[in-house]
């Protein structure tokens, strides 16, 4: 049984069920989020001892923002449309990634998910030997391609295929937004506001790998087939990193039915788990079979 095959199996109250979004569960799993980066934060601030043993966990709930800004991109961990607007760019500002353009970026790949001629995640080389794993784990290209996709966008040169004319203008005003800010941080920097530095963006240089590999197991080693369940990869995990990653790492169910919940995620594994073609014991299991096909 395939992806749509699946959800057309269902009774029509249970997918209508299924796609129920929710202000209240989405703001308390945000709270928790981000009421962690700010306790955290201040006990950084505050100079508490060892401070700098919280650098990486600061590191990976800032990072984190990615999957819940993936999230508010399909406009579902709320209810409230302008909730959804409002956390998708916040989100985007905090990872240093224009969220109105990676909107149509994420939605093409929904699209043509794992299709080597069509999907966009795939246009940046993939980790085909170890060299380029160790490479992309460094997190340095994909900063450089944020960074350059916001200054492109800024300039009013994005130009790809997936792009709708008329949101060009609004991604364009939205990089300029972005850069505006951005430089008021450096001046802030500049100024001595080194807070800036030790509570995000020097934690969020630390978190990025923990992402990157975090990232590389949604479709590495998948085959490039129609059937989302075949072309996307679900790992099982601990509770905590999924509520990190804002139950992404059921990431089959979620290219199933890009439209359900992520608090709803956990109840479609448990629908589709017959079904799954790819999953992984944990990211250790899927790391080591993607280091064994280097060898």
């Amino acid at each position: 049984m395939d992806h749509k095959a699946l959800i057309a199996s269902l009774p029509a109250d249970e997918r209508q069920r299924m796609l129920e979004r929710s202000d209240a569960k989405g703001l308390l799993h945000l709270a928790v989020h981000w009421g962690l980066i700010a306790f955290i934060g201040w006990l950084m601030m505050a100079g508490v001892p060892g401070w700098q043993a919280l650098l990486v966990l600061q590191g990976l709930l800032i990072i984190f923002c990615f999957t819940l800004l993936h999230e508010t991109v399909h406009k579902t961990p709320f209810a409230t449309e302008w909730l959804n607007e409002a956390v998708m760019h916040v989100c985007g500002f905090l990872v240093i990634l224009p969220p109105e353009h990676f909107r149509y970026f994420h939605l093409a790949h929904h699209r043509y998910t794992n299709d080597p001629e069509k999907d966009p995640e795939l246009a940046d080389a993939k980790a085909s030997n170890l060299l380029v794993y160790l490479w992309r784990i460094t997190g340095i290209p994909i900063w450089r391609e944020h960074i350059g996709q916001v200054l492109r966008n800024a300039a009013g040169w994005a130009q790809d295929d997936f792009l709708p004319e008329g949101r060009k203008p609004r991604i364009r005003l939205e990089a300029r937004v972005m850069l505006a800010l951005y430089v008021v941080v450096v001046l802030l920097l500049a100024q001595g506001q080194t807070w800036l530095f030790w509570c995000w963006l020097g934690p969020a240089l630390l978190g990025q790998p923990f992402l990157r590999l975090y990232l590389m197991a949604e479709h590495g080693r998948c085959p490039p087939v129609a059937n989302m369940l075949e072309n996307t990869r679900t790992t099982f995990t601990n509770r905590l990193i999924r509520r990190l990653a804002w139950n992404m790492p059921y990431h089959a169910e979620h290219h199933a039915w890009p439209m359900v919940p992520f608090h709803k995620l956990p109840e479609l594994h448990e629908i589709a788990k017959p079904h799954l073609k790819k999953t992984s014991n944990g990211y250790t299991e899927f790391h080591r079979d993607l280091l064994d096909d280097f060898s």
